[in-house]
């Protein structure tokens, strides 16, 4: 197996494709299977996995915990905090709730999950000291858009590794001004939700693509997510034959003209427009 393509965050190289856990954990009778997937995945070398206490209040991060067992050193965790819980007085219980519900003594990268009430600047000062107590290695953020996150830089924010963003062929308002934004700075993209949830499969321009590659509809739209540089794709796999196809997008590299059938399909936007989240 080719070495998996990696971007740098925070420092250090990640792999571009990782794997998400919306909604998993939730279902004993699916447990099995979700473990199994994100197993598949580490050995397939999507190693980043994301999370948050958000996600079935802990019962994602619980699954991950199990999944990782043994192997922790293999895997680049990450998880999120509520936006309550981002104060200075909050932010380092919600920090020790995940790292028992993961099993771990360390979290690679913690984000905010959105903006709440807590200032960004006291949340900073929650981040930088859980990563000086050897708590977190990395922080972050989510669902921020540009003007937010120059009010974060602006609060002393300068150690951000990444913004989590909702960002697929339908969702492309990142493109417009946010995009360039975070390059500039060397601050790596998260894309959550990189094919709308599935609600991107049996679209005709991405069956047209898909089948000049032999590949399929939803390789074709994370390989388009995966095209630009310094964006990382976390898509949900809840079975080994899923982790299995979203890995195979790696291989495929479009062309000039797949990328314009898919500019008239998905129009990119030509104005601002506001980050849209899930």
């Amino acid at each position: 197996m080719s070495p998996i393509p990696t971007t740098r965050l925070g420092g250090q190289d990640v792999p571009v494709l990782g794997q998400g856990t919306w909604n998993m954990g939730d279902d004993p009778v699916r447990r099995k299977a979700e473990i199994e997937a994100l197993q598949r995945g580490i050995d397939l070398g999507l190693r980043l996995i994301d999370t948050a206490e958000m996600y079935g209040e802990g019962a994602s991060e619980r699954l991950v915990g199990e999944a990782i067992a043994g192997r922790r050193d293999d895997v680049f965790v990450v998880s999120k905090a509520y936006p309550q819980n981002a104060s200075r007085s909050r932010l380092p219980q919600a920090c020790e709730r995940s790292l028992r519900n993961l099993g771990t003594d360390r979290i690679d990268l913690y984000l905010l999950h959105w903006r709440g009430a807590v200032p960004l600047a006291e949340t900073v000062e929650a981040m930088q000291a859980l990563r000086q107590a050897g708590k977190i290695r990395h922080w972050g953020v989510s669902n921020l858009d540009v003007d937010d996150m120059e009010e974060l830089i602006d609060a002393g924010g300068t150690h951000c590794a990444t913004d989590q963003i909702l960002y697929n062929l339908t969702r492309r308002g990142p493109e417009y001004d946010l995009l360039p934004w975070l390059e500039e700075r060397q601050i790596a993209a998260m894309a959550y939700s990189p094919v709308e949830q599935g609600r991107l499969k049996g679209h005709a321009a991405l069956q047209k693509v898909a089948k000049r590659h032999s590949a399929t509809d939803l390789q074709v739209a994370l390989a388009w997510v995966l095209r630009r540089q310094g964006v990382i794709a976390i898509p949900k796999a809840a079975s080994r034959a899923h982790v299995e196809d979203n890995a195979g997008a790696l291989s495929l590299t479009l062309t000039e003209e797949d990328l314009a059938d898919l500019d008239r399909a998905f129009p990119p936007p030509r104005a601002k427009r506001a980050l849209e989240m899930l």
